[in-house]
């Protein structure tokens, strides 16, 4: 993804040719720091407020000072106006900064969507399954992801899309950088935020959504059967949105086709953006 544009908290727009991070941030050193990706549509982050919600709540679990929710809002409005983009990806980072330095380091970075998540969609996503044991920051969303990328890695080489991660007991969890969801008729079941997962942005959008859809939404811990079986099963993000699923460890999920919730809730989902769903 082309980097487009780069605010540093303190110093304005910068060149995204420009190094901002010193070899011994902490945010390199230790991966101590926190980050959020946020889609924008049309020139607006999508629901900025929850992104900046979920941002404090990690830098807390992480031991840094609280971001600086002000000026991040204001990095992030100048970063999407300096990109001129107005479909993209905002990320925001907060590191510990330098040792003995007077505050954390804070970025707003502005990129190009990733190519070819609409062919993506029509095609559906094939999953493996990877056992997964939840770390001490299993909900925080520092940028310690080596373990998801990892996931990611074991199941590219078992020719999948992406990794599925369940617990020892089989329990489903979510994807390394989603989560997951089936349908069984009219009701859609998603992990509970009571195990150890990451609270979705794009997930708490699609909770309400869900009814207006046609849909119910049942929120649980539930074993891997319960998922193989289901007549559908998608992954949402704020990058992907909502990415349906066709296969899991090589076996076909429903019919092997992206399913008709998946199709219904990326169209409200735009539609909550205020964005028209391109054909």
């Amino acid at each position: 993804m082309t980097l487009l544009a780069v605010i540093e908290l303190g110093r304005g727009l910068v060149s995204v040719d420009e190094p901002v991070l010193h070899p011994d941030d902490e945010g390199v050193l230790r991966a101590r720091a926190v980050f959020e990706t946020v889609r924008v549509y049309g020139g607006t982050p999508f629901r900025l407020g929850a992104h900046l919600d979920r941002f404090a709540a990690s830098a807390a679990r992480v031991g840094l000072r609280p971001p600086e929710r002000g000026a991040f809002t204001a990095a992030a409005a100048e970063a999407v106006a300096a990109a001129g983009a107005p479909d993209a990806i905002l990320r925001l980072l907060w590191t510990a900064g330098r040792e003995g330095a007077e505050r954390p380091l804070g970025l707003a970075l502005v990129s190009e969507l990733p190519a070819g998540l609409d062919e993506l969609r029509a095609r559906g996503l094939r999953l493996a399954t990877v056992p997964w044991t939840p770390g001490a920051l299993a909900g925080a969303k520092s940028t310690s992801y080596a373990e998801n990328l990892a996931a990611r890695d074991a199941a590219a080489r078992r020719d999948a899309d992406d990794a599925l991660l369940a617990a020892a007991d089989g329990t489903v969890l979510e994807a390394p950088t989603a989560n997951v969801w089936w349908r069984e008729g009219d009701r859609l079941l998603t992990p509970s935020l009571a195990l150890p997962i990451l609270a979705g942005v794009t997930r708490g959008a699609l909770l309400e959504l869900a009814p207006a859809a046609g849909y119910t939404v049942e929120e649980g811990s539930f074993p891997l059967e319960r998922l193989t079986g289901a007549a559908e099963v998608f992954l949402s993000s704020s990058v992907r949105e909502v990415m349906p699923v066709v296969a899991v460890d090589g076996a076909p999920v429903g019919t092997g086709v992206p399913g008709p919730a998946a199709e219904a809730l990326q169209r409200a989902l735009r539609e909550a953006a205020g964005y028209a769903l391109r054909r």
